[in-house]
């Protein structure tokens, strides 16, 4: 999940809307939603300049899995405490793996979910993460001097070293230290004493229930015998997660039933696609037929940058593509289904045609954006561009949990 580093660039920091708000839509939209279902969700939040979605998103996701378990409970967790802790680690592989794996700022879902397991989590309050200024600004994550400093401290670990010190992750711990501040070994809430551990548990949360789930032809599906789940290969999922592979149907079930059933998930998606709007819009157009989105000729439809079909494609529903597995599977092959960025879905909603779309809470602020800092997503963008999901295992309908033995 590495180019929202860049597509964050432009998300401005605004303020933070009401989980429970009514989701206003801007005048001049060509688009009238009405909400179907949606489960409770945290304030949406800004990654500002980071590649940091990964943990952004699967950070709310685990708020709203405490509000499911505790009656609304909100808590805010710190990211940069997931952060430090995953990018240490991340340096290791890196170092162990001969630096011929990648080492970035981006994740996966899974990180965070390690990281609970085997760091814990903190509040917010307890690691803020913003070490460097005082302004409205300077309290949202500027990463391009961290990332570059840890990049290079991390590059210079090479081979043609020969033999490395013992104290060289120290060195690196002490970068992200200085720029998001020491992890805390306590801390106190309410008046109570916790460390990492402690406080997952009393928040009821459990690393072991939750599971990632995909769809794609090239390994076989996890309902055959002796194939359970298999490593995507993207390169944010450098921990190897294993995720379960279904067929692209079942996936969507999955989906529907966690928000009928009141869960949420955390969702890797592709978002460079023309489809995905920066007005809060996420649709696959059949591009073929660009004279009918337009209302012109295909000549001038063929004429526009991406940011203009993005704005023609905000005007007004619109037919899209029919997506088969086939479809899902050629994309991926061929890189244009990407390891892009992580954010929640968390309901469904309806056009004024009776279209669905799955609501989705992002992490670039919540300033200039059409809903707020919530995306509208159509069925056919979540089956085409979906690379993985993360769920807790309850979420998922009974006789796919069978046949996955889960």
């Amino acid at each position: 999940m590495r180019k929202a580093f860049v597509i964050s660039l432009l998300a401005l920091c605004g303020t933070v809307m009401a989980q429970n708000d009514t989701i206003q839509q801007p005048k001049d939209s060509g688009f009238v939603f009405t909400t179907v279902d949606s489960v409770g969700i945290t304030p949406v939040k800004n990654q500002f300049r980071s590649g940091t979605c990964w943990c952004f998103s699967t950070l709310g996701f685990l708020e709203s899995e405490v509000m499911r378990m505790n009656k609304g409970k909100q808590v805010d967790f710190s990211e940069m405490f997931v952060v430090s802790h995953t990018m240490v680690d991340r340096a290791e592989y890196a170092v162990r793996m001969y630096q011929s794996a990648q080492f970035s700022a981006g994740g996966s879902a899974y990180d965070v979910i390690y990281c609970m397991k085997h760091y814990g989590l903190v509040p917010q309050d307890a690691m803020p993460g913003i070490k460097y200024g005082s302004t409205p600004a300077d309290t949202l994550p500027v990463h391009a001097e961290l990332d570059a400093v840890a990049g290079g401290y991390v590059k210079a670990l090479g081979r043609n070293l020969k033999k490395l010190t013992p104290v060289w992750k120290q060195g690196l711990q002490a970068v992200y230290d200085t720029y998001l501040g020491e992890c805390p070994e306590k801390f106190t809430v309410d008046g109570k004493e916790y460390d990492p551990f402690s406080y997952v548990k009393s928040l009821g949360l459990n690393a072991d229930d939750y599971v990632s789930i995909t769809s794609y032809t090239h390994h076989p599906y996890s309902y055959e015998e002796g194939h359970p789940r298999f490593v995507l290969e993207v390169p944010d999922n450098w921990r190897m997660d294993q995720m379960y592979n279904v067929p692209m149907e079942d996936l969507m079930r999955i989906i529907d039933n966690a928000i009928e059933k009141g869960y949420t998930m955390a969702w890797g998606a592709d978002v460079s696609e023309t489809g995905f709007t920066r007005k809060g819009v996420a649709v696959v157009p059949d591009e073929a037929h660009g004279a009918d989105i337009t209302g012109s000729d295909m000549d001038h439809w063929l004429g526009l940058s991406a940011s203009e079909k993005r704005e023609e494609l905000t005007k007004r529903p619109l037919p899209e593509l029919e997506i088969t597995q086939e479809m899902r599977q050629k994309a991926y092959d061929n890189w244009e289904t990407t390891d892009d960025h992580g954010m929640q879905i968390f309901g469904t909603a309806k056009d004024q045609t009776g279209k669905l779309y799955y609501m989705i809470k992002n992490s670039w602020g919540t300033d200039r954006m059409d809903y707020k800092g919530i995306w509208y997503v159509s069925r056919a963008f979540m089956e085409y561009k979906t690379n993985d999901i993360l769920v807790h295992k309850d979420a998922i309908p009974k006789d796919i949990r069978k046949k996955l033995g889960i």
